[in-house]
């Protein structure tokens, strides 16, 4: 090193995080909404470091990671509505943002690896955050008035099977009732029968015995 001619740099190549705070994000529809917090953690290769210092300099990562953070934000807020960033994409943002960071950066510097990155809920305005309060509150009881209907669905019919259990029950006490006066009367008639066979019988027996009788009487006059 040569005094005032040479100097040199600490170079971190470990992970580390940088951080974007308050980004602002117009959507294609005209609403302006902010992420709270923009996160990337990324490393510099250490076989890059040279080259890379010399492309961009020190604060490379202003270039490829600060900067281009904002760029990446404002190309998909403007080709994206409120809907979309706030529920539709929320889940994917994240994925999004280092794909096409990564891809930047593997094509110009590409001794930058992004790690991952991690991106805060866009804060909105009140009066719209409020609207979507609303629709949620309206999804939830959506569920809670189907389980509602399950239930006096699962109560009518329990019912249905109560009703069903007590007129088949009243239907087969009928039955047996029935039964037993068929079975009353058929027992009385047959009782009846069984008598006039008896009393047919014993008229016969008494006839026949009087023409024996009158027969011999005759033979004797």
């Amino acid at each position: 090193m040569l005094p005032y001619v040479t100097r040199y740099e600490p170079i971190q190549v470990t992970l580390q995080t940088d951080e974007v705070k308050n980004i602002p994000c117009g959507t294609k529809g005209g609403v302006m909404i902010y992420l709270k917090k923009f996160e990337v953690v990324n490393r510099l290769r250490k076989e890059y470091v040279y080259e890379t210092i010399l492309n961009y300099g020190v604060k490379y990562d202003k270039t490829w990671v600060y900067d281009k953070i904002h760029h990446e934000i404002n190309q998909f807020c403007s080709a994206h509505s409120l809907q979309e960033e706030y529920i539709d994409k929320s889940d994917q943002i994240d994925e999004i943002m280092k794909e096409a960071i990564q891809r930047d950066c593997t094509r110009y510097a590409p001794g930058i690896e992004i790690i991952s990155v991690r991106v805060t809920k866009p804060s909105i305005p009140r009066t719209i955050a409020r609207n979507y309060e609303q629709m949620e509150e309206e999804r939830t009881k959506v569920p809670i008035a189907t389980e509602m209907q399950k239930v006096v669905m699962k109560e009518a019919e329990t019912l249905k099977k109560k009703t069903v259990t007590e007129a088949e029950k009243d239907a087969q006490v009928s039955m047996i009732y029935m039964n037993q006066k068929v079975n009353e009367k058929e027992s009385i008639k047959r009782q009846q029968e069984i008598e006039n066979e008896i009393f047919l019988a014993r008229e016969k027996s008494l006839a026949d015995a009087n023409y024996h009788r009158v027969m011999k009487e005759a033979e004797a006059n």
